[in-house]
Formats: C-alpha cells, sequence, structure tokens
C-alpha cells in the first residue's frame, strides 16, 4: 500500500488513529438517486451494468467525486457470486433479485459447489483494476461480500423475506446439510474477497444484511463459527469491516466472529456498542438513512448527534445504518458528506 494510501484519513480511522476530521462512505453511494448513476444505468441491465468493468468503474468513480467521500466502494452486487455456484439468478424490474433455482431441502445442497477458482467473476477484478488506477492515490477503494447467512438465505429463500421460515426451517432440521452450504459459501466468499484485495482493494465489508432476523443462541450456534472462519481467512490480507443489520442483542457475538471495523445499523447508541464492542476496534455508523429526508437544518443536527456519540474517539467512520435510498435528493446526501467533515473537524 503506498504511503499516500497508508496515511488516509479512511485508512488511519481503521487502524483507530487520530484523523483530522471524521472519514465517512455511504452504503450504496452509487445508485439511483444520482443522475449520474442514472445516465450509465438507463443503458443497461443492472447486471450488465454488473458485469461491464468499464461500466463499474465509471459509476464507482463518478459517485465517490459527486460526493467527496473519502473512500470509494466497488459498484457490484453480493449475489452474482453465487450464480457459478450453481444458482439461476435474475434481476427482475420492480422485484429485485430472484433465484430461479432455490435450495428447499438438504439434498439440494448437493447441487451447490464451492469455487475454488475466481475465473467466472474476473469481471469484478477487473473494474477493481480500473477503479484503481482511476482514483486519486489517497482515496480507498472498498470491496465488499455478502456474509454466509445472508448468502444463504437468498439461496433458500430464492429472494427477500419477511420471516426466513425456509431458511430457518432448513436450519433448524437438518443441520448438517446447512453446515455445508455455509462452509462452501464461506470457502467460496473467502477466496472472493482475497482476490478483490489482491486486486486493488484496501478493506472489504462483509454485508451480513439479515442476520438480525436471528436470535443470539440461533446466530451463535448455526452462524458464528462461518462467519469467523471467513473473516479469519480475509484479515490477513486486509481490514475487515464486519456489518451486521437489524439486531443490536448480537453485538457481543458480532464482535466475536471478528473484524477490525464494526459496522452498526441505527437502531443503536453509538456509544453503548462501543461499549460492548470494546475499545479496540473501530466502528462504522450509523445515522438513520431516513435522516436524509429531513429538512436540511434537522439533518445537520442528527449528523452532529452520532458523531457526538461517537465522542471524538479514533476510530469512528460515519456512515449511513444503511444505504441510501433510490429517491433520496442527491443534494442532501451531498450535505451529510459536508456536515461530517465540517463538525467531525471540531470533535
Amino acid at each position: 500500500m503506498s504511503d499516500a494510501l497508508y496515511n488516509s484519513r479512511f485508512m488511519k480511522a481503521v487502524r483507530r488513529e487520530a484523523t483530522d476530521t471524521t472519514p465517512l462512505w455511504i452504503m450504496r453511494q452509487a445508485g439511483r438517486y444520482l443522475p449520474e448513476y442514472m445516465a450509465v444505468r438507463s443503458k443497461v441491465t443492472f447486471m450488465e451494468l454488473c458485469k461491464t468493468p468499464e461500466l463499474a468503474c465509471e459509476v464507482t468513480i463518478s459517485a465517490r467525486q459527486v460526493l467527496g467521500v473519502d473512500a470509494a466502494i466497488l459498484f457490484a452486487d453480493l449475489l452474482p457470486i453465487l450464480e457459478p455456484m450453481g444458482l439461476n439468478l435474475e434481476y427482475q424490474k420492480g422485484e429485485g433479485p430472484v433465484i430461479h433455482n432455490p435450495i428447499h431441502t438438504g439434498r439440494d445442497v448437493d447441487r451447490i459447489r464451492a469455487l475454488d477458482a475466481m475465473d467466472s467473476v474476473d469481471y469484478v477484478f477487473q473494474a477493481i483494476r480500473m477503479i484503481r488506477r482511476a482514483l486519486p492515490n489517497d482515496i480507498p477503494l472498498l470491496g465488499f461480500a455478502g456474509a454466509p447467512f445472508t448468502l444463504a438465505s437468498y439461496c433458500i429463500e430464492g429472494g427477500g423475506s419477511k420471516n426466513y421460515v425456509r431458511t430457518k426451517s432448513l436450519m433448524y432440521n437438518d443441520e448438517s446439510a446447512w453446515n455445508v452450504l455455509m462452509s462452501r459459501l464461506v470457502d467460496t466468499v473467502s477466496l472472493y474477497l482475497q482476490q478483490q484485495i489482491a486486486s486493488g482493494c484496501q478493506c472489504v465489508q462483509v454485508f451480513d444484511s439479515w442476520a438480525g432476523c436471528l436470535s443470539p443462541s440461533d446466530y451463535r450456534r448455526y452462524v458464528l463459527p462461518h462467519t469467523k472462519r471467513l473473516i479469519q481467512q480475509v484479515e490477513p490480507f486486509a481490514p475487515v469491516i464486519n456489518f451486521l443489520n437489524g439486531n443490536p442483542s448480537l453485538h457481543p457475538l458480532q464482535r466475536e466472529a471478528g473484524g477490525q471495523v464494526m459496522g452498526l445499523d441505527w437502531r443503536c447508541q453509538l456509544e453503548d456498542a462501543w461499549k460492548t464492542f470494546g475499545y479496540d476496534v473501530a466502528i462504522q455508523g450509523n445515522m438513520d438513512p431516513v435522516s436524509i429526508y429531513a429538512d436540511l437544518p434537522v439533518l445537520k443536527q442528527r449528523v452532529a448527534d452520532v458523531l457526538k456519540s461517537a465522542g471524538g474517539r479514533p476510530g469512528h467512520i460515519f456512515n449511513l445504518g444503511h444505504g441510501v435510498m433510490p429517491d433520496m435528493n442527491p443534494d442532501h446526501v451531498k450535505a451529510v458528506v459536508e456536515y461530517v467533515h465540517e463538525l467531525g473537524a471540531k470533535k
């Protein structure tokens, strides 16, 4: 890593070192709310955008430039890694991702294969190399992947879910098949993230967007060993942000799973979570994304509240508690960046 990247605002915060102001990036910072993104997206399907390195590079770079955030995040999606593993994936207009051959029984797990090479998703690594060359030399590039539970849930539910009945039923009724599926996902995703890092990412985020549906005892039994193994296999190569959404009671287990940075949603007070995690990790988060719909004076106060909750402690990376929504005002998203940099300099 170059000196400029190593000493960048974002990477210093990852290491819990003092920074001139609070760094931030925003989940889904390249998305439909941005005219610059829509100028590209309107010409291609979502999958074409993900699988065309030049276009993925363009939307990643333009979002970073337009917003003025302290890190870029690769434009990609959690699910295309499942295609070469044996899942038939489609993004349906207005419906989101659909898997046409989901896992319904333990026997179905036999047709899901772990990948021992990443040739089938080389478009991701091509995009990373292009983005890294195009970024300023002091702006880190973040890679990412889905956590094993979140990916397994998509495999089993076939799409989004409100109650995860199929996922939990397989988990409870056929624990051996569940563990085989989770192990194959960990084996694949660990290689995927290692290759992202080798291609030019300085840090990676593991998204457990759906694990909040679990009780602590279920997370400990069915998920923790797998997520922990994934992070252990990636951390020797770059810092890992462990993001878990939807259930603050899982924070002690999230910390046990590992990661140099703990990513938080908005359902907790940041200072309380930091006490739970311990002060030897960095914290990322955690403003409610819906705050962006507020009038600007209110929005500025909400930014200030998150920064106050961090207490000026080194190791805070500002982010939303989840992603930007498609109909948000881009000027308000830009205002968040300005407010964080302005108010964070006074910490």
